[in-house]
């Protein structure tokens, strides 16, 4: 077994700070295989009956399991779920209890109690950069066209057939158990879609009449994949200015093995891994920082930066991605920075392995690989003692 040690340890700070912590993420991305690769840890899996019964009844449950670690596998299946994770964090402090899960808590009616204040949250994602590296794969082709769920990841050839099985079983264990939905073609079509469009601006007009539903059908379908993990709604970085852009959503699908297979791509041409390598940044934002709060920021005239970091009672982040540090097409963060002149910069590049700085219109832009950035924005850089280029 291959361990992610990073996650791990990730998984055993959380439960340093907080007794109760909520795993989430998309089916077949390791969550399993990850808590039990934690030491001394009591596993029970909720699709067993004979393990609901024994969590079904927390006190009684919680009082045997003192001073331990305990992994409550797919716990939306117990009738009560928060019930169990609600009386552990307020009751039983010395049990420390990981509950896995395939959606935001609190996305299904299942959870009552989202547990604001009682409980942390940790969101694993399809492989990041570190999670290529332990596994011994590092191509970047590899990664794309696979995907990062671990089993496509390891497969010898694409494998297709297992896309296609995976939606099924996302269907049929995530949506129905949790939302109920009705219209399986609708929805499963609304998915396939959006995967193929991975990356543009959303309208749900143009979803509507190839699923057969209605304009707020759409919006509720976008709801749910989100609530999932299987869509990512990038939303547009604004101050309200005239000239900006304020509502019109970007949507990334969840993996780029996905992706591929439904646009038909098994061998890449430049542009296509140009396209995708986008998708990769994004992945490896939510998997190292752990948030969600990733935007895009474009203008009337057509300007647009790739992705746009908060920062609270700071200066915004921008980011662009190129498939090349050569690429010096950087008229939107020069537009960008003109509306907003303070904040860092950063190309991040697929041919990076060692950060340097331009100079772009006075600003410095770092341009970095995949690591460089998640180091630069977690720590941030002060200003170099010397720019290196000009663009």
């Amino acid at each position: 077994m291959i361990v992610r040690s990073h996650w791990r340890a990730l998984l055993e700070s959380t439960l340093a700070r907080r007794n109760v912590l909520w795993l989430q993420g998309v089916r077949r991305i390791g969550k399993t295989t990850l808590c039990r690769s934690l030491d001394a840890h009591e596993y029970f899996d909720c699709e067993l009956p004979s393990h609901r019964r024994v969590l079904n009844e927390p006190e009684s449950f919680l009082r045997g399991v003192r001073g331990r670690v305990v992994i409550a596998d797919e716990v939306h299946r117990l009738e009560q779920p928060a019930e169990l994770l609600k009386i552990a964090a307020d009751h039983f402090p010395d049990v420390r209890i990981i509950a896995t899960g395939s959606s935001t808590l609190g996305a299904s009616a299942r959870f009552k109690d989202t547990l604001t204040g009682r409980k942390a949250d940790v969101w694993l994602t399809p492989m990041s950069d570190r999670d290529c590296e332990a596994f011994g794969q590092t191509d970047l082709t590899h990664r794309c066209v696979r995907g990062g769920l671990p089993a496509h990841f390891q497969a010898p050839e694409v494998p297709e057939r297992d896309f296609g099985e995976w939606l099924d079983a996302y269907w049929a264990k995530d949506i129905q158990e949790l939302f109920r939905l009705e219209r399986r073609h609708s929805f499963l079509r609304f998915t396939e879609l959006l995967l193929a469009n991975s990356s543009g601006i959303f309208e749900a007009t143009r979803y509507a009449r190839p699923c057969e539903i209605s304009r707020q059908t759409v919006t509720n379908y976008l709801a749910v994949l989100e609530a999932t993990f299987v869509a990512h709604v990038v939303r547009p970085f604004s101050t309200h200015r005239p000239t900006e852009i304020v509502s019109a959503p970007k949507v990334y699908g969840f993996d780029t093995g996905f992706i591929c297979w439904q646009r038909g791509w098994s061998q890449l041409r430049r542009e296509d891994l140009g396209q995708l390598w986008e998708h990769i940044v994004l992945n490896e934002l939510h998997a190292e920082l752990q948030r969600r709060d990733v935007h895009y920021w474009r203008d009337k005239a057509g300007h647009e930066v790739d992705f746009v970091l908060p920062v609270r009672g700071g200066h915004p982040i921008a980011i662009e991605c190129k498939r090349t540090a050569e690429d010096t097409d950087l008229a939107g963060l020069r537009a960008f920075r003109r509306a907003y002149p303070e904040g860092r910069n950063y190309l991040v590049a697929t041919d990076v392995d060692r950060a340097f700085v331009r100079m772009v219109d006075g600003h410095e832009v770092r341009c970095v690989g995949l690591r460089d950035l998640i180091e630069g924005l977690r720590h941030g850089e002060g200003r170099s003692a010397a720019a290196q280029g000009q663009v």
